[in-house]
């Protein structure tokens, strides 16, 4: 049997933990896990952005103010609000906000076109929209038989003064426009709201620990985007679980450089960090550059960020391993890792990455490396391991019937435990899909050996099958990037009338490096057998990635099918 069950999981509990008798009730909820996080340290610095930072006291009156705000709109228990919203405060504060008055958040891809965001909208039944003023004409041209009755525009150069024109550029048209616009919904400024709710402070609406927080919308990579729903119960498993797997406390601060709308941004950096006694640390949306100058300036000491992120900070020639100094971990995950960029990143600045894996419907990281060790690599198929359980976490690797393999045998991972979503928003025919007997398949070729370390091969559908035999992406991508002028690599199938599919190699290069065709061929050849060898290689400048840093395989299929 190959089946993995990590130690128990502690209770769900605010943070700190509660003091004295080993029975005091932990929080259940996020509202009164956050209401420990404000009766514990009050003063402490909660958020951070740029030149200012806003206390914990502070952050949660700003929360309680727009709480009232939403009272005024009609949200109540269920009420969806749906937040557009790069990694500012206003984030943070709406996502509290929305949960204090028994609300739902709806994350929202600040890259959404309007069809993109009519899709989610209409599905989710969002009342509200929180999103920065450019976003309200797309806003309005997308809430066209949706529920969205009104909207509130967040100036995301609030709470900062520096105004840096990398991250604040000028903006085409201005604020005054937003005073005339042609709009479906009711519009208003999120700061007039703060500041005509000052002083109102609304009794949190208590919640039980299985009603939904929370919709996140999946990427649609198999049809329509659909929401795992996640419950106040699961969010504060895999948030207080990252609390304990990464050690967080008080001399921590957060530097969040994953998008907060993705599930890992939103519950690892943003529920992870306002739950613990860390400070949170925005940059807006993260620029390698200024990301780099973060850490030293506000002596981050832990971060997650995409393998992309990390790869950016690896490319500035600027870049040295003090400014690294006072970090203690860096954590990465939702995309492969290639073993040699870790080595890579490790020997110029002397800091390990650590792997991680999750789901949207698994609410974020439940499989890990443990701090202190080091990710193994799987020989056969030169694969990184994503690590092993957390607590309270069982995973299975299943074959095509649907039975348990042996260790060491690839198959389908599934997962079990109090993390996963609840299923999918309004979708009762896909949950019975994907959640069989409550339990999630993952989509995921896994191998898991005897010591519960877990190695994820590819996913099923990027399968390429060249003359009868199978081959997986991420082996092939694995040792191309090990060429030192590669700087990022996807490896797809294209049709081929012989072969059925043949490998293809889309590359982007090192600045100032140069590496013909062939000479990645013969590379790639004399370290795979011939048939996982790429028999055509595209040079790209920059692969296309999702805003969370992912490669756009789909995009990569579709331009060699025409």
């Amino acid at each position: 049997m190959n089946t993995h069950d990590a130690r128990p999981s502690p209770s769900p509990s605010g943070s700190p933990k509660p003091s004295g008798s080993p029975n005091v009730p932990r929080p259940t909820t996020l509202t009164a896990a956050w209401r420990t996080r404000v009766e514990s340290t009050p003063d402490a610095p909660c958020i951070t952005y740029f030149d200012t930072t806003l206390s914990v006291t502070a952050t949660d009156r700003l929360s309680k103010s727009l709480a009232a705000g939403l009272l005024d709109r009609g949200v109540g228990p269920g009420g969806r609000v749906a937040v557009w919203l790069q990694n500012i405060p206003h984030f943070a504060i709406s996502m509290l906000a929305i949960w204090h008055v028994g609300g739902i958040v709806v994350p929202l891809n600040p890259m959404y076109r309007e069809r993109e965001l009519h899709t989610v909208l209409k599905s989710s039944g969002a009342v509200g929209l929180i999103c920065t003023p450019e976003l309200v004409e797309v806003a309005g041209a997308a809430a066209t038989g949706t529920a969205l009755s009104w909207a509130l525009a967040a100036d995301d150069t609030e709470f900062q003064s520096e105004n840096d024109p990398r991250v604040f550029p000028p903006r085409q048209g201005g604020e005054a426009d937003l005073a005339t616009a042609d709009l479906p919904f009711a519009l208003a400024e999120l700061s007039e709201v703060f500041a005509a709710n000052t002083g109102r402070f609304p009794d949190p609406t208590e919640r039980r620990p299985d009603d939904i927080a929370m919709l996140s919308y999946t990427s649609g990579t198999t049809g329509p985007p659909k929401g795992a729903q996640a419950t106040h119960s699961s969010l504060l498993f895999v948030a207080l679980n990252f609390i304990e797997w990464a050690e967080l406390d008080a001399r921590d601060r957060m530097l969040a450089l994953a998008p907060l709308f993705h599930i890992t941004g939103s519950v690892i950096i943003g529920l992870g960090t306002l739950l613990s006694q860390a400070c949170l640390v925005f940059l807006n949306r993260p620029r390698p550059d200024v990301a780099l100058e973060a850490f030293s300036r506000h002596k981050i000491t832990v971060t997650v960020a995409p393998i992309t992120m990390y790869t950016a900070l690896y490319e500035l020639p600027n870049a040295r391993a003090a400014d690294f100094a006072t970090v203690r971990e860096l954590f990465t995950g939702g995309a492969p890792v290639p073993p040699a960029k870790v080595a890579a990143f490790e020997q110029r600045f002397g800091k390990y990455i650590l792997n991680a894996y999750g789901l949207t419907e698994s609410n974020a990281g439940i499989i890990g490396v443990p701090r202190g060790e080091r990710a193994p690599v799987h020989e056969p198929t030169g694969t990184l391991s994503i690590g092993r359980a957390m607590p309270g976490v069982s995973l299975r690797v299943l074959d095509e019937a649907g039975n348990e393999v042996p260790a060491g045998a690839a198959g389908e991972l599934e997962l079990s435990g109090d993390f996963l979503a609840s299923g999918y928003w309004r979708d009762p025919a896909a949950t019975e899909t994907a959640f069989p007997a409550g339990r999630l398949l993952t989509g995921d070729v896994a191998i898991i050996d005897d010591e519960g370390w877990v190695f994820l091969v590819d996913r099923i559908k990027d399968q390429i099958n060249t003359s009868g035999y199978k081959v997986w992406p991420r082996e092939v991508e694995d040792v191309i990037y090990e060429h030192p002028a590669v700087r990022e690599v996807a490896v797809v199938g294209e049709p081929d009338d012989y072969r059925g599919e043949a490998v293809l190699a889309y590359v982007s290069l090192r600045e100032g490096q140069r590496v013909s065709s062939q000479e990645l061929v013969s590379f790639a050849r004399e370290r795979l057998a011939a048939y996982k060898t790429q028999r055509r290689i595209v040079f790209i400048d920059e692969l296309p990635k999702t805003l969370t840093g992912k490669i756009k395989r789909r995009d990569l299929r579709r331009k060699v099918r025409g």
